[in-house]
């Protein structure tokens, strides 16, 4: 449960928003719900979203997903994890990929990423971190192997979906049920709301 209800009354402009959004999703998206509550903040993350790479030359839709799980399980989303993991088999990625990032494995141990792979999660890995590091050597890599344009795709995907898991933990959104029999994303163990003792 969310920390708090949706509003009794949306706007018509973001009512039909919502609706398209639920209806491509096939789940109800309490956030967008949420948000209505002020609906310039509504109006901003709905143009943000739509606006969200879904390739870009060398960066694929596989890397994509990587960038975007490994942002969720940094910052403990469960909802972020469950919506950017679903059918993360589709994109190929196994579950000791996703082992890496969560953490349990280095990312250059897995054999199966690629070297470009490799590069954009140790980016994205900095970006998402607080206080921000970027290695030299990491950004001089990533140079080498992306485009300025996709430099620019990767970089603005990391800081989007940092924008999300935030805003999603702000308000406190559960999982919508869009990876619920995937165990290897252990979504209970990223719970961010503690309790007083």
């Amino acid at each position: 449960m969310a920390y708090i209800d949706e509003p009794f009354r949306i706007p018509f402009v973001l009512r039909f928003g919502i609706w398209l959004a639920e209806k491509k999703l096939g789940k109800k998206l309490l956030a967008a719900r949420i948000l209505s509550w002020y609906p310039k903040a509504a109006l901003g993350a709905g143009v943000l979203e739509s606006l969200v790479a879904h390739r870009e030359g060398k960066v694929t839709k596989r890397l994509l997903k990587l960038i975007r799980m490994q942002v969720s399980f940094m910052a403990s989303c469960p909802f972020c994890i469950d919506l950017n993991s679903k059918e993360f088999s589709k994109e190929q990625v196994t579950e000791k990929e996703i082992e890496a990032l969560q953490g349990k494995h280095a990312l250059e141990y897995v054999e199966t990423f690629a070297e470009e792979e490799v590069e954009a999660l140790r980016f994205t890995r900095s970006l998402t971190s607080t206080p921000i590091r970027i290695q030299e050597e990491n950004v001089a890599a990533m140079k080498r192997m992306f485009s300025e344009r996709e430099f620019v795709v990767i970089a603005s995907t990391i800081a989007q979906v940092n924008f999300w898991t935030r805003l999603i933990q702000g308000l406190g959104v559960p999982p919508a049920g869009f990876s619920e029999n995937c165990r290897i994303l252990r979504l209970d163990d990223y719970q961010t709301l503690s309790k007083q003792t």
